[in-house]
């Protein structure tokens, strides 16, 4: 009918016209669309639905030299996020990418899924403070768990701090959490927007309200109660003002806070003007009667520790003055430390030795290094409970104080460890354990019968029966072998037609274990293959696999993730059409700068609050802290060169056909700048004009880095990346 009315127009339009010739043409070449065959019909409504129009991002003409390389940054303009021209930048890709991901018939599909799967209890592992356990809750599909509090395991829970309360839209979360030794007064950090920086308050448990002082200029913050409750050591940043702006996350301090004053009379207990990027973070040890500081310098690995007993007004002492390992404080029984260090032993050990002799040459091995990777230490009914990671996913074992092994907790099956809860002088311990299709699950351990039994069960719509998982090992580009876990559906042909998302991080010591995501659940259940590697620059085999991805070999990290995109072709997982790459912050550089050097591999691409132009990442909020894992490539010549070949935003090409790309960044990030995404999104777009395969940028507002973002919006992001992809895809 339609149709039919077109033609109608045009021959009316024929008729009245003076210049019949052109308007003749006109409906000839739409009636050879009228009637061309309709996989040709197709073909072309496809690449018409494909074809966005851009906004205008206008180029600057800015040019900087480096080392006698001049590099330019045309959209240096976007850095700044208050101007209009950004935020109207900003407003109109969003609208674009809105548009683009909602005209998906799977996007309400999605979202109506993952909106049910979300809605179940959820239990963080209790932790007892005094005689009483306090555990986080969230009913289902609140934007922000609730803090709960009950006197005994089986009696009432009550209700301590809602933090759904301190904002309509749920984007007020509850960071920094440390209670007294008696369980009655909690010192709590609030966050905004999903800000890093957080200001804390203090309740009192039992009146259920809040002090009236406010501490202020926390960021990454660590409270230390003393014993009396008197008051407490915390670590902050300087004031608003006091310093330049480029100096506001230097500078940390430690201060004494005393409860029921206001914060203009705490004490300042040390500072190190001379090393303003050293950071400083303190806690009181168990028996209470030392103050230790653990001093590191951005992310390094590498820290010392600092100390002097509480009740005493000395200066500090060096416990371990060398930066030339990582030093983890376990506990001391009086003046005997234990130390776990990865000193000549990069997968990890326990050493003590006398506070008051702290020479290395007195140092004994408790615990020495093993095969497996040493992931966390806790002392429980004093004994040490060591988690191991054996090919990324983690054991269990538990030794006497004298590094004597007692036994192997057999866990329920391979996964991770997510979380291990307990006092110094109790027997029962609490262990969060999870899995690719092993939903979160806390357990109670009793130290003395070796008793393990389920504490919270989940109650998840969700048959883990349907799924399963292996490990496999495959070859990177030098010949490195690579592990890399694969969830999927049963029954999954191996016929080079499944949608796969690969997913990576490969950077800062961190470790990819097994674990649940109800997202990756809802991928699954699609037909979708979920394949996680872990990446050189991680810490999965201990810090020789951490160094081998950072600085100057960070190639190395891009190398594994390609070599595992093309076993997974090779072996007849998927397709270069179907493969999907997902990462996010250091794992969206690893995605970028892949797309970039392999754009032929990929289907889909999502990147994530990433870092992206790695000659000025550290000029912005924190990220000066990474230099130690990247490189600084404005001070060091070699460094510029290394970094520079492989810096997503200066080596996107001219002419070439990338994926299909969804960067997605939030406004109030304020660890990795949205800067990043939006100059990324703006080249890409600029170079890729002509190119079928979108290039979108996702802005959330009023959101950060991920940590604390409500429910709602977690689900909203992850409806779009699905129905994203699967438009990529054709699906």
């Amino acid at each position: 009918m339609i149709i039919e009315k077109m033609k109608k127009i045009l021959r009316d339009l024929v008729n009245f016209s003076t210049n019949k010739k052109t308007l003749g043409i006109l409906l000839f070449s739409l009636l050879l669309v009228i009637n061309m065959p309709a996989e040709a019909k197709n073909t072309n409504e496809k690449n018409t639905k494909n074809k966005i129009i851009y906004p205008h991002s206008h180029k600057g003409d800015v040019v900087e030299n480096y080392h006698g390389t001049l590099v330019s940054d045309p959209y240096r303009w976007l850095e700044n996020p208050d101007s209009v021209e950004t935020k109207k930048w900003g407003d109109e890709q969003n609208k674009i990418t809105h548009e683009y991901i909602d005209s998906s018939s799977m996007r309400d599909k999605f979202k109506n899924r993952l909106t049910e799967l979300w809605n179940y209890p959820k239990y963080s592992a209790p932790m007892k403070e005094g005689n009483r356990y306090f555990y986080y809750k969230n009913d289902g599909l609140q934007n922000q768990a609730v803090l709960y509090m009950q006197e005994t395991l089986d009696s009432e829970s009550k209700e301590i701090i809602d933090p759904n309360k301190l904002s309509q839209d749920g984007t007020a979360a509850i960071g920094t959490l440390y209670f007294n030794k008696k369980g009655t007064l909690l010192a709590y950090g609030v966050s905004k927007s999903g800000s890093d920086r957080q200001e804390v308050k203090i309740r009192n448990i039992d009146t259920n309200k809040d002090y009236p002082e406010i501490i202020k200029w926390c960021k990454f913050s660590g409270i230390a109660w003393k014993n009396d409750s008197s008051g407490f050591y915390y670590n902050r940043f300087p004031q608003t003002g006091t310093v330049p702006a480029e100096d506001l996350n230097n500078y940390s301090t430690i201060y004494w806070h005393k409860l029921g004053t206001d914060q203009s009379e705490d004490k300042l207990i040390y500072e190190d003007k001379i090393n303003k990027e050293l950071g400083f973070f303190p806690f009181i040890t168990e028996d209470g009667k030392y103050l230790i500081l653990h001093v590191y310098k951005g992310t390094a690995s590498e820290n010392t520790l600092m100390y002097r007993e509480v009740e005493s007004n000395d200066n500090f002492k060096k416990l371990i003055d060398k930066p030339d390992a990582s030093y983890e404080f376990v506990d001391n029984e009086n003046e005997t430390v234990f130390l776990k260090s990865t000193l000549n032993s990069p997968r990890g050990k326990i050493v003590s030795f006398n506070i008051n002799n702290p020479d290395q040459k007195t140092w004994k091995d408790i615990i020495p290094e093993q095969k497996e990777v040493m992931s966390s230490v806790n002392v429980i009914n004093n004994q040490f409970v060591v988690s191991y990671m054996k090919d990324a996913y983690h054991i269990l074992k538990t030794y006497d104080l004298k590094g004597k092994l007692i036994k192997e907790i057999e866990l329920p099956t391979i996964g991770s460890i997510e979380s291990i809860v307990g006092k110094k002088s109790e027997s029962e311990m609490f262990v969060k354990f999870t899995s690719f299709t092993y939903p979160s699950t806390t357990f109670k351990y009793d130290m003395k019968t070796g008793s393990l039994t389920e504490f919270k069960k989940s109650e998840i719509k969700f048959d883990p029966s349907n799924y399963e998982t292996k490990q496999v090992f495959y070859k990177s580009k030098d010949g490195t072998e690579v592990p890399m876990f694969i969830s999927y559906k049963k029954g999954l042909k191996l016929n080079s037609d499944n949608p796969v998302m690969l997913y990576g991080y490969g950077g800062f010591n961190v470790n990819l274990n097994p674990s649940f995501s109800i997202s990756r659940i809802v991928w699954m259940e699609n037909g979708g293959v979920f394949a996680m590697p872990n990446l050189r620059g991680g810490g999965e085999y201990g810090e020789d696999w951490h160094k081998a991805g950072m600085l100057e070999k960070k190639q190395n990290v891009f190398d594994d993730f390609i070599s595992a995109g093309e076993w997974l072709i090779e072996n007849k997982y998927t397709s270069s059409k179907k493969l999907a790459i997902h990462g996010g912050s250091n794992g969206g550089l690893l995605v970028a700068a892949t797309m970039v050097q392999r754009p032929d591999l990929f289907g889909a691409v999502i990147c994530s609050v990433p870092v992206i132009d790695m000659l000025r990442y550290h000029k912005f909020t924190v990220g000066r802290y990474w230099v130690p894992e990247y490189g600084d490539a404005e001070a060091n010549p070699e460094h510029f060169n290394f970094m520079y070949k492989y810096s997503p935003l200066h080596n996107v090409k001219e002419g070439v056909k990338y994926p299909s790309l969804l960067i997605t960044t939030a406004d109030t990030d304020d660890r990795v700048v949205p800067a990043h995404a939006k100059k990324f999104a703006a080249t890409l777009q600029e170079k890729s004009i002509k190119d079928p395969n979108p290039i979108l940028i996702r802005i959330e507002t009023k959101a950060g880095h991920g940590a604390g973002k409500p429910t709602t919006k977690v689900i909203e992001e992850q409806s779009d990346i699905y129905a994203f992809i699967f438009k990529a895809f054709g699906i």
